[in-house]
């Protein structure tokens, strides 16, 4: 068998990682596996399509015209120079929202030769006008036909015109016409929503792997250790993690929290911050690609805090389980569904913070010790590597098997 993904980026990020785990699994077991991708580090059989220029370039003309995804078409043709260089069995779609590939040609091409396509639901893009989330203003507009967008100037905004409408039904015929497709969501409430879609009405699969955590590098350590590597020894630590900070990850909760927490209580939050005065109890630590790290932080932690309440899977919770730390979460789109109540607490997705608070106090109190196994156990049932990459190689054959027919 012969896979080609493409993704945003390579080795680097939650998809950049998925990438080339599933590239090891598939090469691991005799097949071939090639990434084309925009952005990371090169490895093994993974082929950088995008220059920085026409990245720039095309989000640029995004935000004037308003179409997102109809340009560079130097990254798109080397891709399709690609696919015909490498003659896959089937094409594995991933981010394709970062301003490098024509989303539209994309699709009509790999209806036109029928290839067998497989897209992962890492946001909700794909099957909307242009927004990655929508239920934070409650927005059904997806389900039937977007219009006059209420998120038009956030995400990739546009400066001047609605073109949702447009770019809404260009992606439904797209994804109408591809004979062989599977729609793979990373949680159960996401690929419940893509059941919704029209835009799936013809797919012959649509259905849910989650997202997978690498056992074998996020596992319980010695939390005394890690808290002394953090110079954070005797502290009660309150984690988050995400990419980059915003109001819409939840820091403005986490500054709320900082007011309500005890003296011997540290909140830690890794990931790009902006440029604002955090409260002294809050340490901000830079987003790190080092998975290392990563692990120190989430063995350090007490409890992990999830405030976001916008997200497809949520791997930092994956992974901070594995790692056999409680979580602390909400009724968000697919939070809830990580954990039970052995593994930490949920909260409403509007809860205040003295709602939050009660229910770190509760985790706090019972101790971390309470909930390791529990928490390690989940990840091992839900979120074992070798069975979920497996998962998705049975949709690949499964797609295969169609077109032989």
């Amino acid at each position: 068998m012969r896979v080609l993904q493409v993704n945003a980026v390579n080795k680097i990020s939650s998809t950049g990682r998925s990438c080339s785990e599933i590239a090891d699994y598939l090469t691991g077991i005799g097949d071939e596996c090639f990434t084309a991708y925009s952005v990371g580090p090169q490895s093994n059989n993974a082929f950088c399509i995008s220059p920085a220029w026409e990245c720039k370039l095309h989000a640029f003309l995004s935000r004037v015209t308003g179409k997102q995804g109809y340009f560079s078409p130097v990254s798109t043709s080397k891709f399709f120079r690609l696919i015909r260089r490498m003659k896959p069995d089937v094409v594995h779609l991933r981010n394709m929202h970062a301003n490098y590939l024509n989303i539209n040609r994309v699709l009509r091409y790999l209806a036109k030769h029928d290839i067998a396509t497989v897209v992962t639901l890492h946001d909700c893009f794909v099957y909307t006008g242009k927004c990655t989330h929508y239920t934070s203003i409650g927005c059904d507009r997806w389900q039937s036909g977007c219009h006059d967008c209420p998120k038009l100037k956030c995400d990739n905004p546009s400066w001047f015109f609605d073109r949702t409408r447009k770019m809404w039904y260009d992606k439904k015929n797209g994804w109408s016409a591809i004979p062989r497709l599977a729609v793979i969501g990373v949680s159960d409430w996401i690929t419940g929503e893509a059941k919704k879609s029209p835009m799936f009405a013809r797919a012959k699969i649509i259905e849910r792997i989650y997202n997978w955590i690498d056992l074998d590098i996020f596992r319980p350590e010695s939390d005394v250790a890690a808290k002394e590597k953090l110079g954070l020894t005797g502290k009660k630590i309150i984690l988050g993690v995400a990419s980059g900070w915003s109001n819409n990850k939840g820091l403005d909760g986490f500054i709320s929290l900082s007011e309500r927490i005890n003296d011997d209580e540290r909140i830690v939050l890794v990931g790009n911050m902006p440029d604002i005065v955090l409260p002294d109890n809050i340490i901000s630590v830079p987003a790190t690609a080092d998975v290392g790290e990563l692990v120190t932080y989430y063995n350090a932690a007490d409890v992990f805090l999830q405030l976001s309440a916008e997200e497809t899977f949520g791997k930092v919770v994956a992974e901070a389980m594995a790692c056999g730390t409680p979580v602390v979460t909400n009724t968000g789109t697919a939070n809830p569904e990580l954990l039970d109540n052995l593994c930490g607490a949920v909260v409403e997705r509007n809860a205040d913070v003295d709602e939050v608070l009660t229910a770190l106090r509760e985790v706090l109190q019972k101790g971390k010790e309470n909930y390791a196994s529990h928490c390690r156990e989940r990840a091992e049932k839900m979120f074992d590597k070798s069975k979920n990459t497996a998962a998705y190689r049975a949709v690949y054959s499964s797609l295969i098997g169609e077109g032989a027919n």
